[in-house]
Formats: C-alpha cells, sequence, structure tokens
C-alpha cells in the first residue's frame, strides 16, 4: 500500500498576516512610528531580560527603545528603481474600460516582481499620443520621414 503523504502549509509570518504587528529579527531595518517614523537597525530583542525592542539608527548615533509587542514598529520598504515592460502583449477589458500592461518592478536590492499595469481607457489614450509623438522624434532624429 502506497503511503499517502500530506504537504505542510507554510507558517504565516507575522509581517504577512493584516493587522499583525511587525516583529522584527536582529538585524532588520524597522521604522518606528513612535519616534516620528525614525528608522533604525534592531540591535536587541525583547527577551527576559529586555522588555522593548532596541534600536540603533543606521548612520549611528543614540539606540531608542520600541513597544516588545511591536505595535509602533513597521517593516522598511525597498526602493523601486524603475519598471520596465514585460514582453508579453498589454490586454484591454471593454467591460472595465481599462488596459493591463504586463511589467516588471526592479528594486534597489536586486530583487524583481512581475506585475501589470493598470490603465484606464483615457490614460491609453494619452499615452497613445504620447507615444506618437516620441517615435516621431526618434525618427525625425534618425533623419527618417513618417
Amino acid at each position: 500500500m502506497a503511503e499517502r503523504i500530506t504537504k505542510q502549509l507554510p507558517e504565516k509570518s507575522a509581517g504577512l498576516v493584516p493587522g499583525a504587528a511587525f516583529q522584527p529579527r536582529l538585524g532588520d531595518l524597522a521604522l518606528d512610528l513612535a519616534k516620528g517614523g525614525r528608522i533604525g537597525v534592531v540591535i536587541a530583542l525583547p527577551s527576559n531580560i529586555s522588555a522593548s525592542y532596541q534600536l540603533r539608527p543606521v548612520q549611528g548615533g543614540d539606540d531608542w527603545r520600541a513597544r516588545s509587542d511591536g505595535s509602533t514598529l513597521r517593516p522598511v520598504p525597498v526602493p523601486v528603481t524603475h519598471v520596465t515592460p514585460v514582453k508579453r502583449d498589454a490586454v484591454y477589458d471593454h467591460r472595465a474600460q481599462q488596459a493591463a500592461v504586463p511589467v516588471t518592478v526592479h528594486y534597489e536590492d536586486g530583487s524583481i516582481c512581475e506585475t501589470l499595469l493598470v490603465l484606464t481607457a483615457m490614460q491609453v489614450e494619452l499615452y497613445y499620443m504620447q507615444f506618437d509623438a516620441l517615435i516621431e522624434a526618434k525618427d525625425s532624429a534618425r533623419g527618417h520621414a513618417r
């Protein structure tokens, strides 16, 4: 008889559960709402010895403490550097009157994410005119008549 194997579901991270407090690990960057959005590196976690998170400014300076429940802490998002189109067709949904253009979002840390750029019908028309002008400028720079 074959053995039946069940897949274990991944454990949900506290940072991904809506409404759950962010609970950073040692070395994580955290934004502290109680300190006006100040960003620091977590250098100590709540424990039997310390009843709070301890953070240090990234550029150095005086440490500070944050609540042990993590309620004032937020993850620091990685900045986006640019967005590029994916080599797939854009799709127009007549009922929603929206176009969806596949794009790749590039982040400062080198990671990427594929998603959709959603445009209204008016935005599609606006960008059609702008791209037409860009193509015309490119052609005239090359000396080509359109």
